[in-house]
């Protein structure tokens, strides 16, 4: 028998407030903080699917079940079911489409299902090099805790004498709270340096 092309797989069920659902069991769900979010959704257009948006910013992207399991973006967390644990998205009824509590950012339709993941890596991919510059060979620590991070995010270029020199790094949680100087990536130090610009 043929299905309905008008109806979805999946719809969320009805709720009156957000309701916490097993990634894994119908998606799996790809986390973007707000930087490399945003600039990823403006690059996919109309290519993007249905994208939750919490009330910090935050977005997600539901995508085909073990589609996005071996990433590995600054920034970016795959919500899917591990062998020992559940891991459960926060998920807005379908009527929640305006902020700033979470909400449907890109509601849910025939349209807008499942995003593609590989369109989906390619425009995250492109948002992490576009804020965050080319990532370091190997683990780096961060200026504020001290341990070494996996993803770190330059917050600072010491650019004295002439060259880029030091470069201080942060891990995600302790990066927002760099205020020394207005965080840049290495790409943009090199050319403001480059147009003599400080």
């Amino acid at each position: 028998m043929p299905t309905n092309p008008q109806v979805l797989p999946w719809t969320p069920p009805p709720a009156v407030d957000v309701e916490a659902l097993p990634a894994g069991k119908w998606w799996d769900a790809v986390r973007a903080a707000p930087l490399v979010g945003e600039r990823a959704l403006k690059s996919l257009g109309e290519e993007t699917g249905a994208v939750i948006q919490d009330e910090y910013g935050i977005l997600y992207w539901l995508v085909e079940i073990g589609t996005a399991t071996s990433w590995h973006l600054r920034q970016v967390r795959v919500l899917t079911e591990l062998t020992d644990e559940s891991t459960y998205l926060g998920v807005p009824p379908a009527s929640w489409t305006k902020g700033p509590e979470t909400h449907w950012r890109v509601p849910l339709s025939t349209r807008h299902y499942l995003t593609d993941a590989w369109k989906l890596w390619e425009a995250l991919a492109e948002a992490d090099r576009a804020e965050y510059g080319r990532a370091p060979e190997g683990r780096q620590l961060c200026y504020h805790c001290q341990l070494p991070t996996d993803e770190p995010i330059p917050v600072d270029v010491d650019d004295g004498r002439g060259d880029v020199g030091k470069v201080t790094y942060a891990c995600p949680p302790h990066a927002p709270l760099y205020t020394r100087r207005r965080p840049r990536t290495l790409t943009s130090a090199t050319a403001a340096k480059h147009e003599g610009h400080r």
